[in-house]
């Protein structure tokens, strides 16, 4: 057994180096961004320890080299009449990416959904449904066109309210929901406001992306209890694809390696951290030449681990999943706050609606609150005991009115900075 096991991880090591070696053959002839920045560069690499010679690519680096040459960059192998697909990051913390795919990248996008499908058990007799708006972002793009692909019903609902996406999701008896957690939260919210009934409904699977949620233990278990189905989670990321998702254990994330390769260093020395260390997430995709990102640092933080996940996946496994982004953390009073803690700590708590975390500055010291919707007055002193026991900082809790904080399809923003800029 432990012979098979080796005899496998060498079998992929030698598979992404094969791959590695190709596509950098490829974008030092074709490609301006990396041709600049990879000069120099004496190929074939021997083994993938040598990716240590490679530098890392940066998200500023990419923004500046559009902002250089407009609108796309340099970072784009073919002429722009070879690109049928355009797409643009959720420009969250920034200017957004222009992203462009020629159909063999966008395939190869598909094959990535088809491993997340495989993972989560969705086959073509499922029916699955689409709950958000198709826009310029990638979103669930690649999802639907996986869908399709696998030859399962796909069900967008385009501009529809959510209600009316809740009540097509019953007439057309969709056996699997793709969207937000967040969103998955919202409809639970209008369905119990309306009277439909979810719970004993068609859906059986939910595959949520766009947040570190449905690897939250507590949020995943308030949306499985309200839909009464099983949750997936899925992470990518429009500038690299769609890397990682969750399998049948629901313990963490499975990285996609036949199309990735992974590694989690240390944002401030850049070197390997030791396993079971937490570190930031760096990737490089293999598949995409039309648009390679090659050892990326996604900001996102996780843990790096050697165990094999009980599913028998033999992938890369991380526990706990995206534990949230570097560039999330503030210190608070000495402490250093993640959002996905306090998050964690509060869908422990079905009495809270919606809520946001607000970062303010009193008496010239940063300070934390969370404003919370709920029916209940009983959860404020609760709630902030069990933040204050948790987090190792006291944290006001402030409950406003119903329907007063914003509800998100996409991803969400629930993260308001106030503090004085000093």
């Amino acid at each position: 057994m432990v012979h098979t096991v080796q005899t496998q991880e060498n079998e992929l090591r030698s598979l992404q180096l094969q791959k590695l070696n190709r596509l950098l053959h490829f974008v030092l002839n074709h490609n301006e961004f990396y041709k600049e920045k990879l000069a120099g560069l004496k190929l074939p690499l021997q083994s993938l320890e040598e990716m240590k010679k490679l530098p890392f690519t940066m998200k500023k680096e990419l923004v500046d080299d559009q902002n250089n040459h407009p609108p796309y960059g340099k970072n784009h192998s073919y002429p722009l009449e070879e690109y049928v697909r355009y797409h643009q990051t959720s420009g969250t913390s920034g200017k957004p990416l222009k992203i462009l795919d020629t159909k063999k990248s966008f395939e190869w996008w598909e094959t990535c959904w088809l491993e997340v499908y495989r993972s989560s058990g969705v086959t073509k007799k499922d029916r699955v449904f689409f709950a958000f708006s198709f826009g310029p972002f990638i979103g669930f793009w690649a999802a639907f066109e996986g869908a399709k692909r696998l030859g399962a019903l796909s069900i967008s609902s385009g501009s529809q309210t959510s209600i009316e996406r809740l009540r097509s999701m019953i007439e057309n008896r969709a056996t699997v929901l793709v969207c937000t957690p967040s969103y998955a939260l919202h409809l639970a919210e209008v369905a119990e406001e309306n009277d439909i009934d979810i719970k004993n409904g068609p859906v059986q699977k939910i595959i949520t992306a766009g947040e570190p949620g449905a690897s939250v233990p507590s949020t995943r278990k308030q949306i499985e209890s309200l839909w009464g189905a099983v949750l997936y989670d899925h992470v990518g990321m429009t500038e690299m694809g769609a890397y990682g998702y969750s399998c049948s254990e629901q313990k963490g994330i499975h990285v996609n390696e036949s199309e990735f390769i992974v590694e989690v260093i240390n944002p401030n020395t850049l070197e390997p951290v030791e396993v079971g260390e937490k570190g930031e997430l760096v990737l490089t995709n293999l598949g995409r030449e039309s648009y390679p990102v090659i050892r990326y640092r996604t900001g996102d933080i996780v843990i790096r681990s050697d165990q094999q996940c009980e599913c028998g996946n033999s992938y890369q496994f991380f526990p706990g999943g995206i534990l949230g982004r570097a560039d999330d953390m503030v210190i608070i009073r000495g402490i250093n706050i993640y959002p996905s803690s306090i998050e964690s700590i509060i869908r422990e708590f079905k009495e809270v609606k919606e809520f946001r975390i607000v970062y303010y500055t009193e008496n010239e010291m940063d300070q934390i609150k969370v404003e919370i919707e709920s029916d209940s007055e009983q959860i404020v002193p609760i709630l902030a005991t069990k933040l204050r026991e948790r987090v190792g900082l006291r944290i006001q809790v402030e409950k406003v009115p119903d329907n007063e904080l914003p509800r998100f399809t996409m991803k969400a923003r629930r993260v308001v900075d106030n503090r004085k800029k000093r």
